[in-house]
């Protein structure tokens, strides 16, 4: 029984999105709000 409760859940499932930016997390990039962080230093407003 419970193995058709899984099988029957695994039908709804979502891929998850930016399996491609993977490799990137693993080298160590930075991202905020799902966009790479490029710049070294930040700017701070006066």
């Amino acid at each position: 029984m419970v193995f058709k409760l899984i099988t029957a859940a695994a039908k709804t499932w979502r891929r998850l999105q930016g399996e491609k930016q993977l490799p990137k997390i693993i080298r160590g990039v930075t991202f905020r709000n799902g966009l790479e962080v490029t710049e070294a230093a930040s700017q701070n407003a006066a």
